[in-house]
C-alpha cells in the first residue's frame, strides 16, 4: 500500500519528463493508465516487456485521439480520475478536445497537470525546445564546465527530470491535497525553465553575497576549488573529493598525506589552481581501488566515481537495495523511501495499448463497438 494507493491518474504518453512524473506516481502507489495512440499499438501480442524503466508502473489503452468516440472513452477515464497529465505544445490538448477547461467541466475536482519546456505563456512557447535548451535559458547551463572549456550538458537531468518530470510531480500532489480538501480542482502549469530556475535558487543566494561569481569553474563547487573535485587516478578511473568544511579538509591532508602548511590556506582562490595541480598529480600515483583502501570509510567526503554498470554492484547500494532487477532490466528501485507506506514497482513496462480490454470493461465501455469503430486499437 504506497502512499498514493487509491489515486486515479491519466496520463497523455509523452517523452521524457512527462513518463518520468508517471513513473514517480506508480511508484508510490497510484494507479496510472497511459493513453497511448492507437496506431502505436501493435497487432500482434509483445512477449518480452519494453526496456524503457520510466515506462514501468502502469496499464496502457490505445485510442485514437483523432476520432470523436476515442475522445470520449479519453474523457470517460479522465471524469473517473483524480489527476491527468499531458506533455503536448501549449493548445495540442485543447485542439484534441482534451484541454483542461473541458475536462474540469466533466470532473471539476480534477488536477490538471501540462508538462512543457518553456511554459503555456511567454514568446517561447510555442517553439521547439529539449533539455539543453531550457537549462540554457534557465541560467544554469552557463555555469556547468570547466573553467578552460565551454558549457558542460550535464546529460538531460537537470531540466527533464529535475526541473520538469519532478516538479510536475510535486505539484500535482500539492493540488490534489487542496483537491480533496476543497472539492475544486486546478492546471498545474510545469515548466522546466521555472523547474530549473527554482533549483538554481542556492546558487542565486550564492552570487548575492559574492561568494560566487559568473566565472565559470573558478567557484567552490563548479571545480573551481581543488578541495571539491574529481581526479583522474593511474588506471584510467576517477575519484570524487568534496572536503569543504574544516574538519573534513584536515582529514584529507591527513590521509593524502599533503603539506599542512601549504594546503593550510583553504580558501585562497589565489591559490587553488597550484593546489589543485598538487592533488592531481597525488592522485595520479595510485589506483581508484588503492584510494579507496585509503579514502573510504572517512570523513574526506570522499566516493569513486562509478559508471552506471558499476553503481549497481557497488556495496552500499547492495546492502541498501538502491537497484533491483525485473524481468531482465536493471533499474533503481523507488525514492524516497517512505516508512509506512514505501514505494513498489507495480509491474514492468507496458507496451502500447496492452491493458485496452482490461481497462475498458473496469470502466464500463462496451469493448466490441468501441473496437468496431475504431476508437480504441
Amino acid at each position: 500500500m504506497g502512499a498514493l494507493t487509491g489515486v486515479q491518474v491519466v496520463e497523455l504518453a509523452g517523452i521524457g519528463p512527462g513518463p518520468f512524473c508517471g513513473m514517480m506516481l506508480a511508484d508510490m502507489g497510484a494507479d496510472v493508465i497511459r493513453i497511448d495512440r492507437a496506431a502505436s499499438v501493435r497487432s500482434e501480442r509483445p512477449t518480452d516487456p519494453p526496456l524503457s524503466v520510466i515506462d514501468r508502473g502502469r496499464r496502457s489503452i490505445g485510442i485514437d485521439l483523432k476520432s470523436p468516440e476515442g475522445v470520449e472513452v479519453a474523457l470517460n477515464l479522465i471524469e473517473r480520475a483524480d489527476m491527468v497529465f499531458e506533455g503536448f505544445r501549449p493548445g495540442v490538448a485543447e485542439r484534441l478536445g482534451l484541454g483542461p477547461e473541458t475536462c474540469l467541466e466533466r470532473n471539476p475536482s480534477l488536477v490538471y497537470g501540462r508538462m512543457t519546456g518553456w511554459g503555456q505563456s511567454g514568446p517561447y512557447a510555442q517553439t521547439a525546445g529539449h533539455d539543453i535548451n531550457y537549462i540554457a535559458l534557465a541560467g544554469a547551463l552557463a555555469h556547468f564546465g570547466r573553467s578552460d572549456s565551454g558549457p558542460v550538458p550535464p546529460l538531460n537531468l537537470v531540466g527533464d527530470f529535475g526541473g520538469g518530470g519532478m516538479y510536475l510531480a510535486f505539484g500535482m500532489v500539492c493540488a490534489l491535497l487542496n483537491a480533496r480538501s476543497t472539492g475544486e480542482g486546478q492546471v498545474v502549469d510545469a515548466a522546466m525553465v521555472d523547474g530549473v530556475a527554482s533549483l538554481m535558487g542556492f546558487i542565486h543566494g550564492m552570487m548575492a553575497t559574492g561568494f560566487q561569481t559568473t566565472d565559470r569553474g573558478s567557484n567552490l563547487l563548479d571545480t573551481g576549488a581543488h578541495f571539491y573535485d574529481v581526479y583522474e587516478c593511474n588506471d584510467g578511473n576517477y575519484i570524487s573529493i568534496g572536503s569543504i568544511e574544516p574538519q573534513f579538509y584536515a582529514e584529507l591532508i591527513e590521509k593524502m598525506d599533503l603539506d599542512p602548511e601549504k594546503f593550510a590556506p583553504q580558501m585562497d582562490r589565489t591559490k587553488w589552481p597550484e593546489l589543485k595541480n598538487e592533488i592531481g598529480k597525488i592522485v595520479k600515483t595510485k589506483s581508484r581501488d588503492e584510494w579507496n583502501e585509503i579514502l573510504e570509510g572517512s570523513d574526506v567526503c570522499y566516493a569513486p566515481v562509478l559508471t552506471v554498470e558499476e553503481a549497481v554492484q557497488h556495496p552500499h547500494n547492495v546492502e541498501r537495495n538502491t537497484f533491483t532487477e525485473i524481468a531482465g532490466l536493471t533499474q533503481p528501485m523507488p525514492a524516497p523511501r517512505l516508512s509506512a507506506t514505501p514505494g513498489a514497482i507495480q509491474r514492468s513496462p507496458a507496451h502500447p495499448g496492452q491493458h485496452t480490454e482490461e481497462i475498458l470493461i473496469e470502466a464500463g465501455m462496451d469493448v466490441e463497438s468501441l473496437r468496431k469503430s475504431g476508437a480504441v486499437a
